[in-house]
């Protein structure tokens, strides 16, 4: 294999020369083999960084500290970034120490390489593009890695987002083809008071769009930058007035209202939007959960459970119990909801990690935000097409538990008055006889009153009637 050597100021390296990546990802790939994973996987990360790198360039020569030939090249290599090629190129540990600065480097080197090759040069021949002296021109990875972060994470959760409206979407339409499905509710796993499936379904869609708000709010939060702190937030070694233009770039390109930060030593250092969006993640993941584990229970049996409705049937469920089927999508859900539950301790835990000027802990956090938005957009889309679209009710079972459940009996409290609904409650679990055989034996109300009370329309709405004297 063809080699060149590229040096730091540590020493000197044999690189392939087949790739464009250089000297400081050498010792990357030397020192960081935590995740089994790669930046290859960060497709958006890639690609922020090419936003990242061309609006520094473009600012770079708008002040005049960057040759506009040399820097030409370099947008022409962000622009393959950005279109998603060389992202084979990044072949490092997410997981790294130095605060991202591996990350950083990772783009410099590939992207110098890149438009060296398109100036006509070798790889590697640095006098004429270098990675630190103008592909980081006027950058410190501790403004270039947080800034590329956050149009990458802006980006991963406008695409969650839309598999969030999506799973809304599937439960909002059951919840209209369940409208007239009488069951019972339930509450502490008893017997509570009757509603319909379409009523519990409208619940779920409800409660996701509500987190789809939720994680709209959070974007905000990523619009504000610090790109131009360099190392501290002082600025040094940028030109001035380079905040604000490569500020201005970034927004053309990138289509986001991004805006710079109103104190850039705070902005490097602080992690609090983070913190912020893992804790909306966390809140989606929790009740995303909870879902999934009525739907569990609400189709549990079929012969000896609560079997209210049918999950679709995708794969045997036991290696030794022929014609078991499990929920296994459900299942698949909930792991992916204590998956990102306990991420959220791991950006809790970086965030509060940093000391003075910078937190250097970013790369977990990073790889943690990108890992859960990943599963639950998956999870949305696989509960979604995989499970709520084939669901369907058992109506004749959902109303015969309503006519045998002493849940009814909350009801007639308006008419008969709370003492006298309990001792019917109460005699009907003792002996097994229906509520309104014990109700018209002891004449608290008459046929029609109770066919009235218990008719589907009036359990399902506030009370009509009036609390009447004793009989």
């Amino acid at each position: 294999m063809p080699i060149r050597k590229e040096h730091d100021f540590l020493g000197e390296l044999e690189i392939p020369n087949t790739v464009y990546w250089g000297v400081q990802t050498a010792r990357a790939l030397e020192n960081f083999r935590i995740s089994n994973s790669t930046l290859t996987d960060s497709h958006g990360l890639i690609r922020a960084f090419g936003y990242v790198k061309k609006a520094a360039a473009l600012a770079n020569m708008d002040l005049g500290v960057l040759d506009a030939g040399i820097g030409r090249a370099i947008c022409a290599a962000c622009d393959e970034l950005i279109a998603g090629k060389l992202h084979d190129q990044f072949p490092i540990d997410p997981i790294q120490g130095g605060a991202g600065t591996s990350t950083n480097m990772n783009a410099n080197e590939v992207i110098a390489n890149r438009a060296l090759e398109l100036l006509g040069r070798a790889k590697g021949d640095y006098d004429f593009c270098h990675p630190n002296n103008h592909v980081n021109c006027s950058q410190s990875t501790n403004d270039a890695y947080p800034t590329a972060f956050r149009i990458a994470l802006h980006l991963e959760l406008k695409a969650l987002m839309e598999r969030m409206v999506h799973l809304h979407e599937g439960f909002s339409r059951k919840g209209a083809e369940f409208a007239d499905v009488i069951k019972m509710g339930r509450t502490q796993l008893q017997d509570a008071v009757p509603m319909t499936l379409g009523q519990e379904f409208g619940a779920y869609a409800t409660t996701i769009a509500e987190d789809v708000a939720r994680v709209g709010e959070a974007l905000e939060l990523l619009l504000e930058i610090n790109m131009g702190a360099t190392a501290i937030g002082t600025g040094i070694n940028a030109p001035a007035g380079y905040s604000a233009v490569v500020c201005r770039h970034l927004r053309a390109l990138t289509g986001l209202d991004l805006r710079l930060s109103v104190n850039l030593v705070e902005a490097t250092w602080d992690n609090g939007a983070y913190v912020q969006i893992s804790g909306v993640l966390k809140r989606f993941a929790v009740k995303l959960s909870k879902i999934c584990n009525d739907l569990r229970l609400l189709s549990s049996g079929p012969r000896t459970g609560i079997n209210e409705i049918n999950l679709p049937r995708l794969q045997p469920g036991s290696s030794i119990m022929p014609g078991k089927v499990n929920p296994v999508i459900p299942e698949v859900v909930n792991q992916v909801c204590f998956d990102v539950i306990g991420k959220d301790v791991t950006v809790t835990m970086a965030a509060e990690a940093g000391q003075l000027e910078l937190n250097v802990m970013e790369p977990i956090i990073a790889l943690t935000l990108f890992t859960a938005v990943w599963r639950l957009a998956n999870a949305c889309t696989a509960l979604r097409d995989k499970c709520v679209d084939g669901i369907t009710a058992n109506r004749e079972r959902c109303y015969d538990l309503v006519k045998q459940s002493v849940g009814i009996v909350t009801n007639l409290v308006p008419v008969i008055g709370y003492e006298k609904a309990a001792a019917a409650a109460r005699e009907a679990l003792q002996t097994g006889r229906s509520l309104a055989d014990v109700v018209l034996e002891q004449g608290m109300l008459t046929h029609e009153e109770l066919d009235d009370l218990l008719a589907p329309e009036n359990m399902l709405q506030p009370a009509r009637a009036t609390l009447k004297k004793a009989r």
